[in-house]
């Protein structure tokens, strides 16, 4: 039976592509669904500000009428611009353990970008930074994140057999909170707040913090982010739709702001309780009770683990001890908060400023994962 491939041009189809993924993982316990709709809005031209400036089509793989895997195509000409590159992008990959399979989706990416004058075919990735990117392979029997891609081992065998090459690697980290904070940890930020007069800034309302600090946190974003692998700069549009979609969810003991005393903000760091379990609960769904495993996780017994999901300091404030500093507020609430670990998410393995931070606490890498790239032919 011959692999047939279909771009995807109805929002039935969307549903399929969207759903197969469920369909590959709904008996495997690392895997962690995507929400649903938060995927269907992801693909909506007119509702995901990446479209700005990404162009992109859908594509899934049929076999004795069944499907049996899927593909995005992306173009990022934001990305594309500013690392002066000619690259499409392959995201949302998913396919059966037949190399038939996994050839024609790439094979359909790469003809879809050679069509638009690309040299290269990178991924997995998303339109942005904010989706998940990297193919899994160390860390197989380790639970997945809400902000990670987890896959089978076959994935990366498909990938070295077609002829991709390893283009950046991620490292993530399990690390363990301790007791109090570090005394080293205490001393440095005693020292950072007095010598730069920066202050520790908390807010109790959502609506404040949006407000007062929303476009700040994603400026700083942009401006702690710009040197990494593949980052495309975020515009206005998206900056609002990130502030309502992610500061109004975030449990506000959890968030800190590094600022200075005319309140520029120079760091922050946002956390939150891990969701992987409520989601494999909620199967990816909202209704009818998904909401009520999210909620209960977020707000009412939350799990032992949390995520960092985001840390970013001001470039000129970095190695300065402002990363210490965060920690040395956010330890105490972890600890009062009962968790036991935090998931650091993926972290370039090149960057040592970032993983630097974790050496005077008791952790482990136990999870890697990779870009990949090959020339169009």
């Amino acid at each position: 039976m011959s692999v047939i491939i279909k771009k995807v041009s109805t929002k039935r189809e969307l549903k399929k592509f969207i759903r197969f993924n469920y369909f590959m993982y709904k008996d495997n316990p690392y895997s962690v669904p995507d929400l649903f709709d938060d995927m269907l809005n992801t693909f909506n031209k007119k509702k995901n500000a990446a479209f700005e400036f990404c162009e992109a089509d859908y594509f899934l793989a049929y076999k004795g009428g069944k499907i049996v895997g899927r593909v995005a195509a992306i173009i990022n000409n934001r990305a594309n611009e500013k690392w002066d590159k000619k690259t499409v992008r392959f995201g949302w990959i998913d396919f059966i353990d037949d190399i038939e399979v996994s050839k024609a989706l790439i094979d359909t990416v790469e003809q879809w970008g050679r069509e638009r004058g690309m040299n290269d075919v990178q991924g997995p990735l998303g339109f942005t930074d904010f989706d998940a990117e990297g193919m899994l392979v160390e860390g197989y029997d380790q639970l997945s994140t809400i902000a990670t891609i987890y896959n089978y081992p076959y994935y990366v065998d498909h990938m070295v057999k077609l002829g991709f090459e390893k283009d950046a690697d991620w490292v993530e980290y399990k690390i363990y909170i301790p007791d109090a904070i570090p005394e080293k940890h205490k001393r440095i930020s005693e020292i950072v707040m007095k010598k730069y007069g920066l202050h520790i800034t908390k807010c109790t309302s959502a609506r404040k913090i949006s407000k007062e600090y929303g476009e700040a946190i994603f400026e700083l974003m942009n401006e702690a982010y710009s040197p990494l692998y593949g980052y495309s700069p975020l515009t206005p549009r998206q900056i609002k739709q990130y502030i309502k979609m992610y500061l109004h969810i975030v449990d506000l003991h959890m968030l800190t702001l590094i600022t200075k005393d005319d309140g520029t903000l120079v760091g922050v760091g946002i956390s939150m309780p891990s969701l992987a379990r409520a989601l494999q609960k909620a199967h990816g769904r909202l209704l009818p009770f998904g909401w009520y495993h999210l909620l209960k996780s977020l707000f009412i017994k939350h799990a032992k683990v949390l995520e960092l999901l985001l840390i970013a300091v001001k470039p000129e404030y970095q190695n300065k001890g402002v990363n210490a500093l965060l920690f040395y507020d956010l330890i105490p609430v972890y600890k009062k908060m009962g968790f036991v670990y935090a998931e650091s998410n993926p972290e370039l393995e090149l960057n040592g400023k970032v993983q630097s931070q974790w050496d005077y606490f008791k952790c482990e890498q136990h999870k890697r994962r990779r870009a990949f790239i090959r020339s169009i032919k």
